[in-house]
């Protein structure tokens, strides 16, 4: 995308060498202006090791933010011997989507573009107990860590102080930036829709169950009891299919949720699928529910509108900046008994309304080109000219 209209050098980790140069060689008109500087690899930086991996899904995994800052550190070691070589105009922290992570081009005495940033949003104290205990306990106690962070990280402060542009991720975060250290940031959505779009929507037919999809990790903060709950409580008359995708830890506990509330016949738990093999899923549904507590944007939510998923989910996160009322519905997070409520009642209207779930399905699909690349492109190549004008003036 950078690409496009400037000649940008990226700084990664070595052991993405080998994926970058297949990708390369691959695509060589797309790559022709990209120049890729490998980090020379440390005994302290990650790697895809069994080790790594193993550390990354255990109790051990804050080892993973010392690795990174590590990694970071060394990164700006290559970036200041470089600038010293070629003269940069611009540099531009984009790894990690996240308000921890800085990186120390900022130093660098040259115009400073940081973002998208994420990560300091709290996820709503009044929701906590819906998560189970285990996740109330993680959630919580992410809740007090970030809030201590946001006070007390002094590379981010003055990361955000030397930014000639911020960018936020969603325009909560654009709200947090603002609250915390005084900064005006733009807002640019972090992820894009796939390739793949659909050119009409897929019809329900007579008779046919409303066929609603719901795709994601099994975790606490995804929070898929919530629709489990507003499912058991629809009117008889509202015949509806669940397709889940994805695994996890919490999958069993899930499952057997679903049948005690007496919804586990319509469930249909299909596991972990390939990207290609979920898309095509989707494209089989009439209705995507999101009920994530904590996120961003969340790339199957593009996903789900380009494939002309209309689609139900939370006002918070990223989902309130994309979703409007041409391509679905937004629940207030007044409280868990609201959001149930909410959904139950959305999903209600949906399904006894074909003709109007049809017109948020085609508005999905065009909602969805909104956030195409293309026009991500574009935005940030005015801000790159906002940045150098305003530290040449």
């Amino acid at each position: 995308m950078i690409s496009a209209f400037a000649d940008p050098w990226v700084l990664v980790a070595s052991f993405h060498r080998q994926s970058i140069e297949n990708f390369q060689a691959n695509n060589p008109q797309e790559m022709r202006n990209v120049t890729f500087v490998y980090v020379p690899q440390k005994p302290w930086h990650y790697r895809p090791t069994p080790v790594w991996k193993w550390i990354e899904g255990s109790a051990f995994k804050p080892v993973m933010n010392m690795a990174y800052a590590l990694w970071l550190r060394d990164a700006f070691k290559v970036a200041r011997r470089l600038h010293r070589e070629q003269r940069f105009d611009l540099a531009h922290q984009l790894t990690y989507v996240g308000f921890r992570f800085p990186g120390r081009l900022w130093k660098l005495d040259i115009p400073f573009v940081w973002g998208p940033i994420g990560g300091l949003e709290n996820t709503p104290w009044h929701f906590l107990p819906v998560l189970g205990w285990k996740g109330a306990a993680y959630y919580a106690g992410r809740n007090v860590i970030n809030s201590l962070q946001k006070l007390t990280l002094r590379s981010s402060r003055k990361a955000f102080q030397r930014a000639a542009v911020a960018i936020a991720a969603t325009s909560g975060i654009q709200r947090e930036i603002k609250r915390w250290y005084g900064v005006d940031s733009r807002v640019i959505c972090e992820v894009g829709p796939p390739e793949m779009r659909v050119e009409s929507i897929n019809p329900r037919g007579e008779g046919e169950p409303l066929r609603i999809l719901w795709s994601g990790e099994h975790l606490p903060g995804k929070a898929l009891p919530l629709l489990l709950q507003a499912l058991s409580q629809t009117a008889d008359t509202v015949h509806w299919q669940l397709d889940i995708l994805g695994d996890g830890p919490s999958c069993k506990s899930w499952r057997r949720l679903a049948d005690d509330l007496g919804v586990g016949g319509q469930c249909h738990w299909l596991g972990s699928l390939s990207r290609e093999e979920a898309l095509a899923m989707m494209k089989q549904g009439h209705l995507f529910v999101i009920t994530s507590l904590k996120d961003l944007t969340s790339t199957v939510l593009l996903e789900a509108l380009s494939l002309g998923l209309p689609v139900i989910c939370p006002d918070h996160c990223g989902f309130a900046d994309v979703v409007d009322s041409s391509c679905g519905i937004k629940i207030p997070m007044n409280s868990p008994a609201g959001l149930i409520d909410g959904m139950k009642a959305a999903i209600e209207s949906v399904c006894e309304d074909e003709q109007r779930r049809r017109a948020m399905a085609e508005g999905a699909i065009h909602r969805a080109g909104m956030f195409s690349w293309e026009k991500k492109q574009a935005v940030l190549e005015a801000l790159y000219e906002e940045a150098l004008a305003s530290c040449s003036g």
